[in-house]
Order: C-alpha cells, then structure tokens, then sequence
C-alpha cells in the first residue's frame, strides 16, 4: 500500500497544483485507487468521491448505466472503462474521472477474460484508455498492480 500511496501523492500534487478535482470508478481494484487518494493529507481539495462498481447492480444504481445501454459492450473492456470515467466525471462534476474494470482473479470472469485482465480509462479533456494482462491468478497482487496502473495512467495525463 506505501507503493500506491507514494504514487497518489504524486498525483494529488499534481491536481492541487492545477486546481483540479477528481472522481473514480474501480470495479476489481475494490476501492484501493480511492483509498490510496484519501491517504494523502489535504484530499479534500481534489477528491470529490468514488464508487466501487463491481456489479450490474451497482452500474444501474451507482451510475445510471442501464442494461440497454450496456448492450454489445462488455464489462471488462476499454469501451466500458471509457463510459464509466466519463460517467463518473460527469455526475460528480470533476476536472478528471479514472476508472478501472478488469478480473483480479483467481480465475477469470465470465466474459472470457482471463485473470490479470483490466482496462482503464481516464477521462479529462479527451479519454484515454488501456489494457493490462498480467496473465497472474494472485488475486491480492492483480488488484495493486491494477491500482498502480490507474495512478500511473493518471499521472501520465496530469503531465502532459
């Protein structure tokens, strides 16, 4: 956790410096992305929430993305971590919106993606998103290393 932590600091420098706020939607990382954002003394100043969207119930209740609007797109892909940046952007009103949605393991999920599988996105401006595979079944270790990517792919756009 010292790992993602560090990282966030870098972040929240990042968007303190620019006058930024953020908001996050992580479906297998459970709430770590955010967790590691609100660790770092004075998040109130680019935090504005999260929600762990880890069920079709939550995606309907917490986002608003009906089942209609998820026909011909899987939960576990660059296109459906897109919309849930840009949703979460949206509703909270924020500068940027992160999300994650993947297959922490130990086994894969039932669209066929393996376990070590995520996409990310980060919505600000335009979006940009990406794949990992990390091809490991560590449950634990996936769900840091999908953390750590989603920081990183954050801090990547925060510095540009």
């Amino acid at each position: 956790m010292q790992e993602l932590i560090a990282l966030a600091e870098h972040v929240a420098g990042r968007l303190v410096q620019r006058k930024q706020t953020i908001a996050v939607a992580e479906s297998s990382t459970g709430g770590l992305i955010s967790a590691a954002l609100l660790a770092v003394p004075g998040a109130s100043a680019y935090f504005l929430g999260s929600a762990v969207v880890y069920t079709r119930d939550a995606r309907r209740i917490l986002m608003d993305i009906s089942d209609e609007a998820m026909r011909g797109i899987r939960s576990a892909s660059k296109i459906y971590a897109r919309l849930l940046a840009e949703r979460i952007r949206e509703r909270f009103g924020a500068d940027w919106g992160l999300s994650e949605t993947g297959a922490a393991g130990p086994t894969g999920n039932r669209y066929g993606d393996a376990a070590g599988h995520s996409c990310f996105a980060v919505a600000g401006g335009e979006t940009t998103a990406m794949t990992l595979e990390t091809a490991s079944p560590d449950r634990l270790a996936n769900m840091q290393v999908f953390a750590k990517t989603a920081l990183e792919l954050l801090l990547r756009r925060l510095d540009q």
